[in-house]
């Protein structure tokens, strides 16, 4: 197989291309090419020294076993990119779907970057309009685990897609702070999620819901294989 040119000219091979890394003449990749750079493995020692103490806290109780560290390709802005995420195995072959057909449709995805990228700070990444998945914490505000902690969701271009509710003052305010002007759906604007665009209607067939549907908030940016 052919790989795509790197800047000096060489073949690329798809374990080599780092993450946030333009794929060079991505444009022309053909679909079964483009294939090749999606593919998943388990939490190797090098990915767990990334993780360790960031995402995968000291008090974390998610096996690592079952977990799964994730290559994909999306459309940044300069074109192809390649990206990176974890999470639980049972939805690795769904995310690597949804992250293929996402790319074929050529939907705009800014960064895929592990969450580790930002200490595992998720307004940081949020902030920075990172799409990610894994990560050990609490619900904002809960006293219980977040389906991040067990790599059972995901956030796509969080900053432009918040999460919004009404606080206790009747109120109503987001995170990440700063996405305020993206509280108004009515508006138009790039990496905006909504209703029966190519984001929700691939993730739904891969039986992921989207947060955009809930009731009592709207979490614009979440998918999860179950509504919390």
């Amino acid at each position: 197989m052919d790989y795509a040119e790197n800047k000096v000219g060489h073949r690329q091979r798809p374990e080599d291309v780092l993450p946030g890394e333009e794929v060079q003449d991505g444009a022309f990749l053909e679909p079964g090419e483009a294939s090749a750079y999606f593919f998943e493995t388990e939490i190797t020692d090098p990915i767990f020294d990334r993780i360790k103490g960031n995402s995968f806290k000291e008090d974390c109780t998610v096996p690592r076993e079952t977990l799964r560290y994730l290559r994909i390709l999306h459309w940044g802005p300069g074109g192809t990119t390649a990206g990176e995420l974890i999470c639980d195995k049972s939805v690795s072959r769904a995310l690597l779907d949804v992250f293929k057909e996402l790319y074929e449709e050529k939907y705009p995805i800014e960064k895929v970057r592990l969450i580790d990228e930002y200490g595992a700070d998720d307004e940081a990444s949020m902030a920075d309009n990172n799409s990610s998945c894994f990560n050990f914490r609490k619900v904002p505000g809960k006293d219980k685990l977040s389906l991040h902690s067990l790599g059972l969701a995901v956030d796509i271009n969080p900053f432009y897609n918040p999460y919004v509710r009404t606080n206790a003052d009747g109120v109503l305010c987001c995170s990440p702070e700063g996405s305020q002007p993206y509280m108004d759906r009515g508006k138009a604007f790039l990496y905006k999620i909504e209703a029966d665009d190519a984001c929700v209607r691939v993730f739904a067939r891969h039986g992921f819901l989207w947060g955009g549907d809930w009731t009592t908030c709207k979490d614009y940016q979440h998918f999860s294989t179950t509504g919390g």
